[in-house]
């Protein structure tokens, strides 16, 4: 593989986030031994970080019961992350209980959002609230040695509030920061952004966090996504989210598609010459055992392309 070109970064670590973000909007329930397979594929392949789930109430998000069950059944000592999401400081409590810890590769994640209405709508409280909410859980995550990750949506845009303020983005994440988030998750939650909204969202954020610690998540909305990470990428980034097959969507914000494919993303990468230590043939064969188990193609571009390849 040639080196990349000049601005661009040697390596990226691409998060893995279909078997949680991904698949917590589908219909249809997915058995937990569909779950662990496609985890256990993704980390095979050569993925660094892998979300497994979340610790959220079955009422609410019906797709993660069985996280616990997931967990457990993780592989151990394989030097992959694998990250869950907690809404408090229960959902910590049961993601400790269920065998979360640093010994196997566990990492807690928080959710957050840039937009007032979003986050009275999704999590059920204001942003400031949603911090409070969050300081005790990553004051014992960092007690118990895990890494965290934060979370912040409606970074390009709001389904109630139209364009969010740079400024908005940049206060969420430094707030975050602030409680002790490791890394900080830019989302682009239902996929508006453009290359020029979103390099001006990433300056404002990198102004009050180090831009090592700053990851890109885009929707594909629009067809934008890798057009996004591309700008971003050449100022600087190196953690970028996406999802096998392009799986998840905005369940508030009708016509937001899925998440950037981690094939289309992969092909990307490796096409400008930069690592990631993921082999993109099996982690297109993760897709599309997963799609089939969820009776529909890849939405991943380059996915049905390997296929009619043969």
């Amino acid at each position: 593989m040639a080196a990349p070109a000049d601005g661009l970064p040697e390596r990226v670590t691409v998060v893995e986030v279909g078997p949680r973000d991904g698949l917590q909007n589908e219909s249809a329930p997915v058995e937990v031994a569909a779950k662990l397979r496609l985890i256990r594929a993704l980390a095979a392949a050569g993925l660094p970080v892998v979300e497994a789930g979340a610790f959220v109430s079955p009422k609410w998000v019906p797709q993660m019961a069985g996280t616990a069950e997931v967990v457990a059944g993780l592989p151990a000592d394989d030097g992959v992350r694998y990250p869950v999401l907690v809404p408090n400081l229960k959902g910590y409590e049961a993601a400790r209980a269920a065998g979360v810890s640093p010994a196997r590769g566990g990492e807690i994640a928080v959710f957050g959002a840039a937009s007032e209405s979003f986050s009275r709508r999704n999590i059920n409280c204001s942003i400031a609230e949603s911090l409070e909410r969050f300081a005790p859980v990553v004051a014992r995550a960092r007690a118990d040695g895990l890494r965290l990750r934060g979370y912040v949506s409606c970074v390009l845009g709001c389904p109630y509030e139209g364009a969010v303020a740079p400024a908005k983005v940049a206060e969420v994440a430094a707030g975050l920061t602030a409680l002790g988030c490791d890394e900080i998750s830019l989302g682009d939650t239902i996929g508006v952004g453009t290359p020029t909204a979103a390099v001006a969202m990433l300056e404002a954020v990198a102004e009050r966090v180090p831009l090592e610690r700053l990851a890109v998540h885009f929707h594909d909305t629009y067809g934008q996504a890798l057009a996004n990470v591309y700008a971003c990428l050449q100022r600087g980034v190196t953690i970028v989210d996406s999802a096998v097959a392009g799986l998840g969507g905005c369940p508030y914000a009708k016509g937001a598609s899925g998440n950037l494919a981690t094939e289309d993303l992969l092909y990307l990468l490796h096409g400008l010459g930069i690592a990631t230590g993921a082999d993109l043939n099996a982690v297109a064969a993760a897709g599309r055992e997963i799609s089939a188990a969820l009776d529909r193609p890849p939405a991943s571009k380059v996915a049905r392309a390997l296929a009619a390849a043969g």
